[in-house]
């Protein structure tokens, strides 16, 4: 059986070539193996480099392989068209690693970053363990290079933030600079000729209007009440508008 892909190309063939390819890394990063005869670095290279031009690619992930994300990172590093990296999920360990190769890196306002220290599983004596902490400390070191460069941070606090298991929300990454913005809705872009403003007069009026009475006329309001004791009433209440 075939291991299944944890990438996809939504548009990639297409018989023109599209103005914007689409790259999705939804799921566990490698979560079989990356070095299978079916998934290895070079089919997902060969892919990338199969068109030019700006790539989006969305991020929903938890994870996985640091080595694979290590490879996608460089691989994406070394494509020469932008790269935008939209998270509408999480992009979470490994995954951030990746989402760090964005030209620009945007997030939904209910999305989430997190980084942490690197981890692995070890057995043997006291000196195995040794190398295998020594192992951890220089993959670390390499994981917040990729973090160094994209956000300007200082190492120590990279080092620091790995160690606490930071999660991020859209506007703390932006903060820290893991990304550059948040994602908004373009379809509910006001065009640039809509006010905001408003009259609390006209609002009076209006009120005033759709009980089918004029401010300024004399005559007595349905229900015995006189146009004056209406206008006091909404007088009284205007400040709530």
């Amino acid at each position: 059986m075939k291991n299944k892909k944890f990438w996809n190309w939504t548009n990639q063939s297409e018989s023109e070539a599209p103005e914007e390819r689409v790259l999705e890394l939804y799921g566990t990063i490698a979560e079989e193996t990356w070095w299978d005869d079916d998934i290895t670095p070079k089919m997902f290279r060969d892919e990338l480099f199969a068109g030019n031009g700006p790539v989006t690619i969305w991020i929903n992930s938890p994870g996985g392989d640091c080595v694979a994300a290590s490879q996608i990172y460089s691989m994406l590093m070394d494509y020469t068209g932008d790269v935008t990296v939209k998270i509408d999920g999480v992009a979470a360990s490994a995954a951030s690693v990746i989402a760090m190769a964005g030209t620009k890196v945007l997030m939904a306002p209910t999305a989430l970053m997190m980084i942490h220290n690197p981890m692995t599983a070890a057995i043997g004596d006291s000196e195995e363990m040794q190398k295998a902490i020594e192992m951890l400390a220089e993959v670390k070191e390499s994981i917040i290079n990729a973090y160094e460069i994209k956000t300007n941070q200082s190492r120590a606090k990279l080092s620091h933030l790995m160690d606490a298991e930071t999660w991020m929300n859209a506007n703390k990454a932006v903060e820290l600079g893991f990304a550059d913005d948040i994602l908004t809705d373009d379809k509910k872009a006001l065009p640039d000729d809509v006010s905001f403003a408003f009259s609390r007069k006209a609002v009076t009026n209006s009120l005033l209007g759709k009980m089918h009475i004029r401010p300024a006329a004399p005559k007595a309001a349905p229900e015995g009440r006189s146009v004056d004791e209406l206008k006091e009433r909404l007088n009284a209440i205007k400040n709530y508008l």
